[in-house]
């Protein structure tokens, strides 16, 4: 057995790498069960508009199923460091899929419209993106660079005399973690880089997603993993009395759709 290869892509795939992707992460997702035994499709995906971080999915074999919600697990851990972002799961449904559909009634009636409404948003968003991170990206190879040539002197200075083996041992750990998390920090720039310049082929990508899911009549975990990154949660309105959480989704692909390009559609 240790002598067997493996050959990939020898066949035509039965389904797409992103289909397969996509069906493992919600596979993934559907063993992430509380202590009760229930899961919902969202978790995973609901984050804190405030602090960023998960909002957890609770519930309790008491609740009945539209009393079940998602809560900051930093209000929860920690109450004086974000305030109480929470949502029931039945309207967090309600509003993504009422968004979702506004989204694919948009994409199959005004296609050209909403590609070149897009296509301006992710273009502007991208080169400020870009210069961004291109800048961030050329002063850590610089520094990278920097931090080589400071070993080398130190190592130099440390077997001339000039600084002790204790003095060399302590900035030779320093220059190699820094080092270190430079690299990290480089492979990450270099990701969002190409992904930034990939925008027109997401974008497209992304209407054909749309496309596909149509005809979809209810919210599914699949279409749910397959056009949503992620959802964050306001903090709740309340000054008309009545809790009212708002929500931002942000698209696989292509981030967040602005509310203008979906209303002034039928006007396009």
């Amino acid at each position: 057995m240790e002598n067997r290869k493996i050959f990939y892509n020898t066949h035509p795939a039965i389904i797409s790498l992103e289909v397969f992707d996509k069906v493992q992460e919600i596979r993934q997702q559907r063993h992430r069960r509380t202590a009760t035994g229930k899961s919902n499709m969202f978790s995973g995906l609901v984050f804190c508009d405030d602090c960023k971080q998960k909002l957890y999915y609770s519930t309790t074999n008491y609740f009945e199923k539209r009393q079940d919600f998602f809560i900051c697990s930093t209000h929860r851990t920690n109450r004086d460091k974000c305030s109480g972002h929470y949502i029931r799961a039945v309207v967090l449904e309600q509003q993504v899929w009422k968004h979702i559909q506004e989204v694919i009634s948009v994409v199959t009636r005004y296609e050209a419209y909403f590609r070149s409404e897009m296509e301006e948003k992710l273009r502007v968003q991208s080169e400020e993106t870009l210069r961004i991170h291109r800048k961030r990206l050329a002063q850590a190879e610089k520094r990278i660079g920097e931090l080589d040539r400071l070993f080398i002197r130190s190592y130099e200075d440390n077997v001339s005399g000039k600084i002790d083996d204790e003095r060399f041992a302590m900035m030779n750990k320093s220059y190699t973690q820094e080092q270190k998390d430079l690299k990290a920090e480089v492979i990450s720039l270099q990701q969002v880089i190409e992904e930034q310049e990939r925008q027109a082929e997401n974008l497209e990508q992304f209407i054909q997603r749309v496309k596909r899911n149509s005809e979809l009549t209810e919210l599914t975990p699949y279409a749910l993993r397959e056009l949503v990154k992620a959802v964050y949660v306001e903090a709740p309105d309340k000054s008309s009395g009545k809790r009212k959480p708002k929500i931002h989704i942000s698209y696989d692909l292509i981030g967040f759709i602005p509310m203008d390009v979906l209303t002034k559609a039928e006007q396009a």
